[in-house]
């Protein structure tokens, strides 16, 4: 977790400099990339009948739409906003697999979802002054990435982690190359420092996933998902010493609303699975 708070924060620096579309071009190179890398030592393939499964093309689309609008998100609003909005993914994944997988789901989780939901709705503050549209961009990524979790989940088990992770950053690429085309900006040079914010978002991104995937594999799921809310802490941290964002009480009121609820509903059960 705190290497994607960290990656979130290459990323919002570097977007001063240069546009969305290129950032997030080079940044799913660069992973696709050391996925590949990891893939041809493991002796993984990345072509077979599995990735090419109705399953896998749900999850390349959730991904794209993940990944794109949080990219956006984090670029044009407060890291610690998309960030708390980003939190109610788990909550998000345990209702869409009520629905889609017919799951068993209390009445007391669906009370803590909807509670986690509206605490969602205090950190947006839609009809306030402190509202801003862009957060809903946050909330589009958060879908994303709650739809790319159950499509994951629902994937063959022969489909390895080295192959996932370079068919996740792989449709990065195909997101920075559409959004480049239609938010029609020009490319610039990439400088020394700008190289290096890159490669550390594409560091810290790699880490990142790998962590979570080895964690997810090898713990129990439900002593390891709970953690994944520790995201919001070095987010807000970041977004307030190094990006000088200001959170106010009706972001740490939603923040713990959001919290608090996923780890009640995670402590009652489900299986979570990965992400972002």
């Amino acid at each position: 977790m705190a290497a994607f708070a960290m990656e979130d924060a290459f990323i919002k620096r570097v977007s001063e400099f240069m546009p969305t579309g290129q950032i997030l071009m080079i940044f799913g190179l660069g992973g696709a990339s050391v996925f590949l890398v990891i893939a041809l030592i493991k002796g993984d393939h990345l072509f077979n009948s599995a990735v090419l499964s109705s399953t896998m093309i749900v999850r390349a689309i959730c991904e794209l739409i993940g990944r794109l609008f949080y990219v956006l998100a984090i670029t044009l609003a407060p890291l610690s906003s998309a960030t708390a909005i980003l939190q109610a993914t788990p909550i998000v994944v345990v209702a869409g697999a009520a629905i889609l997988f017919g799951e068993k789901v209390g009445i007391r989780r669906w009370f803590a979802i909807f509670c986690g939901l509206f605490g969602v709705l205090i950190v947006l503050q839609p009809g306030t002054d402190g509202f801003t549209f862009f957060s809903f961009l946050a909330v589009l990524g958060m879908l994303g990435f709650a739809g790319r979790d159950l499509a994951t989940r629902a994937c063959s088990m022969s489909i390895r982690t080295s192959v996932l992770g370079f068919y996740g950053f792989a449709t990065v690429v195909v997101a920075g190359m559409g959004y480049s085309f239609w938010d029609e900006s020009r490319m610039v040079s990439i400088n020394d420092n700008n190289l290096v914010m890159l490669a550390g978002a594409v560091a810290a991104g790699v880490v990142a996933y790998m962590s979570l995937m080895m964690a997810m594999r090898t713990g129990e799921v439900s002593a390891v998902t709970p953690f994944r809310y520790s995201r919001l802490l070095f987010g807000l941290t970041i977004g307030v010493f190094i990006f000088e964002e200001t959170v106010n009480a009706n972001m740490l009121i939603g923040c713990s609303l959001v919290v608090i609820s996923g780890v009640y509903v995670l402590h009652q059960g489900g299986r979570i699975t990965i992400g972002k």
